[in-house]
Formats: C-alpha cells, sequence, structure tokens
C-alpha cells in the first residue's frame, strides 16, 4: 500500500539530526555546581581487595572528590554525595558531582557510563467492554477471561504518582495473600499506613525523591509529603486502569456512568512513586525500576517520557533492557506530541511502546448559532450555570488579521479584555495552555461560555474536560465555520448545549491527534509505535485531594475522573500484558508483545480502515504501528516472534554502537557482538521495517524471520501478502509445516526495488493456517540523498 500522503523522510532525517545533538552530552556546563549523574558500572571488574560493591563505588567517588579541601564548609563525605545505590536492572549509582568531578569519573577503571539527571514527564470505564475482555457466562460456565482474571499471580509495577488507597477499585475482596517470591513492601510515612493503605491488591508502594530533591531543592520547603499517596491523581488513575476492581455507578459527575474495572482486576499492584509537583527524574525512575525487579514484578507500566537519546545514553532504555533481562514486561507510554512526525518518545524495541486511540463512547454536546447552524462538540462540563437552549447569547472572537492563533485567540492568561467578553460566549484557539486553563481564563473575565476551537495540529479529533465553565470543544472544521459566522454577522450569537454520554459512536477506534508518530529515527528499521490503545475519555479512579480539571481555583472533589493521553493508553496495554502472563507464565516480554502486536487490528467499527483524527484520513503504520489491541486474539495468536536478551544485544551490535557503549548493555567484559544480524532489519521483530540504502546504491534488502508454534501442534501456515508500492516481494517458504508446539521455523522475506519512492511504501505479511491470522505490518523506505 502507498502513501501519497506521507511527508519526505529527509525532513524527519534533518530534525532527527537536532534532536540527537541536544541529547548529548554537553561538555560545557558548569564544573563547580553540583548536579545528579547517574554512574554505571561493571560489576565484574570489582578490586579483589572490596567484598562488597557498594563499598566499591564508595571508594570510586572518593577518587575524584579527594582532592576537595578539608574545611567546615566543604565537609560533605560519599555518603551525602551519593543517592542510590543500584544493583538489578542495572549496577552502579546515583551521586551529585560538579561537572569536573564527573569528567573525572569517566575515565576511572570499572566506570562504563554517566547519564546526567533527565527530567521527565506524565504523558498525561468503557474499556473492558470495548476491548472485550468482560467476563461474561455462558452455557460452559464462564470464558477463559474469567478464569484468567482470577489468577493473582501477577504483579504489575506502576511508576508515577503514588495511590489513593481509599478508592473503592483497590479493594482486595476475595483475594488470596500475596504470590510466593514477592519481596515488595509499603513504606510508612506520616499520611500513608502500610497497615491500612495497603491489602491483598495493593501490596507494595514506595516512594523515589532523592533526585528530585537534588534538582528541586528539599521538599520538607515546599510542602510536600514524601509518601505514596496520590496527591494528584495521574497515578491513581493508570493503577486502577491496569487493575481496579469492579466499582458499579462510577461516573465523572453523571458523565460516562457504569461500572469502571481495570483490565486485569485480579492481579496485584505494586506502585512506586517517581513524579513530584515538578517533575519526574531519571535517577529516581532508574531506582524505582531497580528496585521493582528485585521485588518481583511481571510488568512495568511507565506512562512518562522524556526527550529521545541513543539508546546507550537514554537511562530509562538501559534500565528497561535490565527489566527484560529479568523476564518483566515494560510498557511505556509514545507520548502526546502529535501529530507531528519523529516525536516518539520510548522507542527501544525492548519496550512496548504504546500510542492512544478512541473508543465507541462520546459525551456530545451542541453549539447553536443564531443562523440556526449547529455544531457537533463534548464537554464534561456539569455546574450550575448553564446556558438556555431557548436563548442566544453574544459570540465574541478576540483576534487580528493574523492567519495564525494570537494570544487572545488562545484566551491565554492576561490576554481578555472583560470590557469585550462579559456576558458573552468566548471562541478560544486550542493550543499553548491547557483547554480547561482557557475556560478559567474566560471566567475570570465574566465570560458566560467558551467554545474551544481546534487548530490543524489536531484537526477534528475531540476531547472532552470537565470544564469550571459552560464549554464546548468543536473540531477545526466547525471551529472555522462558527469564526467565520463571527467574523461576517452583525452581532452574532450563539448557545452550548449538553447531550451527556452516548456509546455506539462510529467510526471507533480512531488514532488521537495528540498520540506521538514515528518513525523511529534511531533505527528505522523497528517500527514504532508498537499498537494503540484506549487513551482517549477514559474513565478511572481518582485522588481525593485532587480537582478533576487539575486547576488550583477547582473545589470539586470526585472519585472518578475521565483523563485523555498515551498515559491512559499504556495502562492498557500493561493490564492486557499482565492478563496474557497469567494465561502463559512461561512466555518472555517479546513473545507478549508478539501477541499484542500480530493479533492487532487496522479496521474501524465501520470495516473501514483505521482514521487518523487530525486528518480524518487512514492512519498509517507511523500512526498506529501494528494496530489496535485485540486482546481476545492475543491469548491464542497462533505463532509469535520470540526474543531474547542476546538477540537484542545482537541488535545493538547491528546499529554500529562501539564496545565501550555495548558495555552499558552487556553489563560484563565477556559479551561480544557474534554479528547475527546482516542490518539492523534481521532482529526477530513483529513488525517488519526495511531500508534500502542510497549510497551504495542497494536494489534487494532481504529480512529474516523466526516463529514459534504456540498454537495446535501439527498446523500448516501459509502466507499473503498484498503488492507494495515500488518493490517486488517474495517469500521463502510461502507454507510452513510445524509438527509440534513449541517447533521453530524460519521464513525470508526478499525485497527488490522498482522503482525509488519519495516516501515510504506500507503493507503487511499475514501467515494463516484457517484459524489464526498473524500479521506483520510492513514499512519500505527508499534512502534520499542527503
Amino acid at each position: 500500500m502507498g502513501s501519497p500522503d506521507m511527508k519526505q523522510l529527509g525532513p524527519w532525517l534533518g530534525m532527527a539530526c537536532v534532536l540527537l545533538a541536544a541529547t548529548t552530552l554537553c561538555n560545557s556546563v558548569s564544573t563547580t555546581m553540583p548536579k545528579t549523574y547517574v554512574v554505571q558500572m561493571d560489576k565484574s571488574q570489582i578490586p579483589e581487595s572490596f567484598t562488597h560493591h557498594f563499598d566499591w563505588y564508595h571508594s570510586t567517588l572518593r577518587s575524584v572528590i579527594a582532592s576537595e579541601p578539608e574545611t567546615d564548609a566543604n565537609t560533605e563525605t560519599t555518603s551525602h554525595r551519593i543517592l542510590y545505590h543500584y544493583d538489578n536492572a542495572f549496577h552502579g549509582f546515583a551521586a551529585k558531582l560538579t561537572g569536573e568531578e564527573a569528567q573525572k569519573l569517566e575515565s576511572v577503571h570499572g566506570v562504563v557510563a554517566l547519564y546526567p539527571e533527565v527530567m521527565y514527564h506524565l504523558h498525561t470505564t468503557r474499556s473492558p467492554e470495548f476491548l472485550r475482555i468482560i467476563p461474561t457466562n455462558n452455557k460452559t460456565g464462564g470464558n477463559i477471561w474469567a478464569k484468567i482474571a482470577s489468577s493473582h499471580q501477577v504483579v504489575v509495577g506502576i511508576l508515577d504518582t503514588g495511590i489513593w488507597p481509599e478508592s473503592p477499585s483497590f479493594r482486595d475482596l476475595q483475594m488470596a495473600p500475596p504470590p510466593a517470591g514477592w519481596n515488595g513492601r509499603c513504606e510508612a510515612s506520616p499520611d500513608f499506613t502500610p497497615e491500612v493503605n495497603c491489602n491483598k491488591k495493593v501490596i507494595g508502594a514506595r516512594v523515589f525523591y532523592r533526585g528530585y530533591e537534588a534538582a528541586t531543592g528539599s521538599m520538607n520547603d515546599t510542602g510536600e509529603v514524601k509518601s505514596a499517596r496520590d496527591h494528584d491523581g495521574h497515578g491513581t488513575h493508570t493503577a486502577a486502569t491496569v487493575a481496579g476492581a469492579p466499582v458499579p455507578n462510577a461516573s465523572l459527575l453523571g458523565y460516562a456512568n457504569g461500572t469502571a474495572r481495570g483490565m486485569a482486576p485480579g492481579v496485584r499492584i505494586a506502585v512506586y512513586k517517581v513524579c513530584w509537583a515538578n517533575g519526574c527524574f531519571s535517577s529516581d525512575i532508574l531506582s524505582a525500576i531497580d528496585r521493582a525487579v528485585a521485588d518481583g514484578v511481571h510488568v512495568l507500566s511507565i506512562s512518562l517520557g522524556g526527550g529521545v537519546s541513543s539508546y546507550y545514553r537514554d537511562s530509562l532504555a538501559v534500565a528497561a533492557f535490565g527489566a527484560m533481562e529479568k523476564r518483566v514486561f515494560v510498557s511505556c507510554s509514545a507520548g502526546n506530541a502529535g501529530p507531528d512526525p519523529v516525536s516518539l518518545t520510548n522507542v527501544s524495541p525492548w519496550i512496548a511502546t504504546v500510542g492512544a486511540s478512541t473508543m465507541d463512547r462520546d459525551f456530545p454536546s451542541t453549539v447553536t448559532l443564531g443562523n440556526k447552524r449547529s455544531f457537533h462538540g463534548v464537554s464534561l462540563y456539569k455546574g450550575r450555570r448553564n446556558l438556555s437552549r431557548n436563548k442566544q447569547y453574544p459570540l465574541v472572537y478576540l483576534t487580528g488579521n493574523s492567519s495564525t492563533p494570537e494570544p487572545s485567540s488562545l484566551c491565554l492568561t492576561g490576554t481578555l479584555d472583560s470590557r469585550k467578553v462579559a456576558g458573552k460566549i468566548v471562541i478560544c484557539d486550542r493550543g499553548i495552555s491547557p483547554r480547561v486553563e482557557k475556560g478559567q481564563v474566560v471566567k475570570e473575565a465574566g465570560g458566560m461560555g467558551m467554545i474551544l476551537a481546534n487548530t490543524a495540529a489536531n484537526g477534528e479529533e475531540l476531547v472532552a474536560d470537565a470544564h469550571l465553565i459552560s464549554a464546548v470543544s468543536v473540531g477545526e472544521t466547525a471551529g472555522k465555520a462558527i469564526k467565520h459566522y463571527v467574523s461576517t454577522t452583525f452581532r452574532p450569537t450563539g448557545t452550548l448545549s449538553f447531550i451527556g454520554t452516548k456509546l455506539g459512536i462510529r467510526p471507533a477506534p480512531v488514532v488521537a491527534a495528540f498520540s506521538s508518530r514515528g518513525p523511529n529515527f534511531l533505527t528505522l528499521e523497528i517500527l514504532k509505535p508498537d499498537m494503540v490503545a484506549p487513551g482517549v475519555n477514559i474513565l478511572a479512579a481518582w485522588s481525593g485531594d485532587a480537582p478533576p480539571s487539575s486547576l488550583q481555583q477547582d473545589r470539586r472533589r470526585v472519585a472518578f475522573n475521565i483523563l485523555s493521553g498515551t498515559s491512559m493508553s499504556c495502562p492498557h496495554v500493561s493490564g492486557v500484558a499482565a492478563l496474557l502472563k497469567a494465561a502463559h507464565p512461561d512466555w518472555s516480554p517479546a513473545a507478549i508483545k508478539s501477541a499484542l502486536m500480530t493479533t492487532a487490528y487496522v479496521h474501524d467499527n465501520t470495516h473501514g480502515s483505521l482514521r487518523d483524527a487530525a486528518t480524518d484520513k487512514p492512519s498509517t503504520h507511523f500512526d498506529h504501528g501494528a494496530g489496535h489491541i485485540n486482546p481476545s486474539r492475543a491469548l491464542d495468536p497462533g505463532l509469535i516472534y520470540d526474543i531474547n536478551p542476546q538477540d537484542y544485544y545482537e541488535f545493538l551490535c547491528s546499529v554500529k554502537l562501539t564496545p565501550e557503549q555495548l558495555k552499558v548493555f552487556s553489563k560484563s567484559t565477556n559479551q561480544t557482538c557474534r554479528h547475527a544480524f546482516r542490518t539492523p532489519s534481521d532482529l526477530n521483530y513483529p513488525a517488519i521495517s526495511a531500508v534500502f540504502a542510497e549510497k551504495p546504491v542497494t536494489s534487494t534488502v532481504s529480512v529474516r524471520r523466526t516463529v514459534t508454534n504456540v498454537g495446535s501442534p501439527v498446523s500448516t501456515y501459509r502466507v499473503r501478502i498484498a503488492p507494495i508500492v515500488g518493490a517486488d516481494v517474495i517469500v521463502k517458504p510461502r507454507t510452513l509445516n510445524f509438527t509440534e508446539k513449541y517447533q521453530k521455523l524460519s521464513y525470508e522475506v526478499i525485497f527488490t526495488s522498482k522503482s525509488q519512492q519519495t516516501s515510504p511504501a506500507l503493507g503487511a505479511l499475514v501467515w494463516t493456517d484457517g484459524i489464526h491470522k498473524v500479521r506483520s505490518p510492513i514499512v519500505l523506505t527508499w534512502l534520499a540523498p542527503i
């Protein structure tokens, strides 16, 4: 399948160069002001004079600060300098160092790499029904999901803002004691009592703040409490999405009323609080992953991200690699920087990178103009100041002659003149500031209501919000029509009405406009995102200490909230991964991801292709990855593409990491490249992405794959592949004959270029035995001259 609307690859690569340059270690940093660094150590290099690695780490640090003058003003010891020790998914320590000390430490024996502290950001229920994983009784006494949901042996670790343990979503009714081998615990604090706030559902609660304090100052001075209690709401929402217990009659202010439940109500939750009022810091995140692996989690759900840097420079990627080696499935949000291309985070192939899509539920509202025209929108407004449907109110749009939004048209704080907006409905352009904040700006200026109009960046995507003023969000097309009416009409008027909750929306799912997009500029041969999952207007539990709008002026408190973001789609995949782990305890993280990807679907509920909310056109592989998750089919995928840690190491060899850079992942001096892969395309990934190089000119590219039979022992799979624009495709062999379960068979796909394409060509390969359809998306890229 061609992609005529795809942008040229050249600008993507140019952008990639800028981003990579921005993420390298800067040598011009101040050499006197201490900052936090994560120091990776090669455990195999410990001198014989040390009996414990921690003693060696302290000695190593002392070797670069020994020249400090011993004065009353500077008597820091290494104990004060070191924030964390890492010894599970990662080996080393985090410490406060000056730039000069950091440069010295890089050359010390046993030091593998230094990572400057990085700040990460959060990527801010009907989904079980939409995903068809609700247990339902049938004549045989219940379906497979009911049996899996009762398994309490799987633990999901959630790195986020903590948890509100009093939420009914975290009840432990009918749950057995924690699984054998669980090493986690709940940490006490003034507002978090383990005996009361933890139970057989929430079996772990830890806090990580030393890196945060080193960067922002003592939390004692800000009033924040070093506690696993969630004062933000984000962590509670993601935890409940993963594994919330069923709660009937749940809603947000009457919207989305029904039974709220997580993807895997029977699994356990372990909370690792790494995000605080002013951000999430890499040394804390790394310590949380390291601790979670030691505690014994099976799945890690990480709904946050930072910038993109090389694999060996990305501390989260390195820690996730260590978790994968311990057979922990790691799910991360793709980011909310869409619809721009090359906007993904968390792109390592050993991470499940999750984009966001809509469901078939909406919260419709209507804008009715004085000329009787009506426009569809969405809203979660529930307040006392409802506008009358039978009355028209003055409309105003504050903008000049510019074709681009201005501060006043964006309704930024301090830009609205109350003399122009008082008593009127104000049209505000989406962008720059939070959507609910724009409504508050209108309210404080005396406005009666707000129409929030999408710009080209968001297209027709509609995200509902719990505004503090009568407000309706409309798409770009409706926004333009309403603005045209205002600019061409003497005394324009309108009104707003709110309908409630509507199910059965078509088409659905649709890829969210905000969902970050590929390609993966670090390695074009690895298609990202991996998949999409529900991430728009998701109802889940909420903190009792946070308003639904997250605005300080909002005095409302709710038990459930509706949020949108890849932060919401990530825990959907984490929860389904936990169910698959319960059903198939012996499956590796790669096997679980393969099952999710190869069974994903690329059609909506109208039987048309998945669409992109930003353009209202069919979405591409760079938008939806392998497609939308299909949990029921993932439970029985037929074939899987498995990958072991050595395979991932060989992948890193194929992307030309140096021996020193590879040490970051090998964690010892014994592991070497076997040169098993001709190109990165040979990684046994469920998606197939190949590159035709420009110099020397490449006319033929082949990739190899190996599938493992996890279905019927005796089965025959035949390949189906549609023509791909610009290339001929040959698959050898075209039939795979399995004679036993877990048997592995290999095949090769040969692509021959017929005509160079200016944009990537897209397609798919499907193996089928008449019951299973094992689908792999295909991307072919022709590199243009630079």
